[in-house]
């Protein structure tokens, strides 16, 4: 099994870092600080502490900037880190991402998004709920109070996940997904099959709706509740002071 992390994506919310960087190389650390801990300094030391040796990263914007970090982030966290590219990258939405990265899938993949910031005992949980059959686990946020924004998921008990989606009362959904998910190798061709699917119907549709689209082919995928602990998505910069706060504590 090997790491797998989105970073393609421009997070124009976040300017002016962004105008110069990934989202994903955005500092977490003390504000001010500008060569501090980013999101994929954290995930990779987050995949380095359970074992992983290798690691693919999906670049696209500002894809230049992980290219020259690439050989410290090696040293740094003793990982071979393969670089994809993602020529549609500030076209197209993340499904046509995910699926740029289709042969590192076959390896099995703890996928990360890189906005995410969040402990090592979620990917700790993903690994522990292995097994039984499962070949697709979403990392889950029961907690949290839900709102519009939120990628939400309603789970049955019997079937998995049944519904992920932002379009979704509140009140419906089980939980939130949290940007990271375990996918065993042998998925690997149906999700690359799902994702092309739904990227060629709709370049900007997200990943998620990838998995929407195996669970209504009737592909089961299961859930694993990450429990009460701090992460956040950082699309603005109210998340990045949060994502601040979060970060400091690992």
């Amino acid at each position: 099994m090997i790491g797998l992390v989105l970073a393609a994506g421009a997070g124009r919310r976040l300017r002016p870092y962004t105008d110069s960087l990934p989202k994903a190389l955005v500092p977490v650390g003390p504000a001010g600080i500008e060569d501090s801990i980013t999101v994929l300094d954290l995930t990779l030391g987050n995949f380095a502490e359970i074992g992983l040796s290798e690691v693919a990263v999906i670049v696209g914007y500002r894809k230049e900037a992980v290219y020259e970090r690439r050989a410290a982030l090696e040293a740094k966290y003793g990982l071979k880190i393969t670089l994809i590219d993602n020529d549609k990258a500030e076209e197209w939405n993340n499904a046509y991402s995910l699926w740029c990265g289709r042969d590192a899938l076959s390896d099995g993949v703890i996928l990360a998004n890189g906005d995410t910031v969040h402990p090592v005992s979620v990917e700790k949980t993903l690994l522990a709920a292995r097994g039984e059959g499962k070949r697709i686990i979403l990392a889950l946020d029961t907690v949290k109070d839900l709102a519009d924004e939120e990628m939400k998921v309603v789970v049955d008990p019997e079937k998995g996940m049944t519904r992920i989606t932002k379009l979704m009362d509140p009140a419906e959904a089980t939980g939130e997904y949290i940007g990271v998910t375990l996918i065993e190798g042998d998925a690997a061709p149906e999700l690359a099959d799902a994702l092309r699917t739904v990227w060629e119907s709709d370049p900007q549709q997200f990943y998620e709706h990838g998995y929407q689209e195996l669970v209504n082919r009737g592909f089961r995928i299961d859930t694993a509740p990450i429990g009460d602990v701090k992460w956040v998505e950082i699309d603005n910069h109210d998340d990045l002071a949060r994502g601040r706060e979060i970060a400091c504590q690992y």
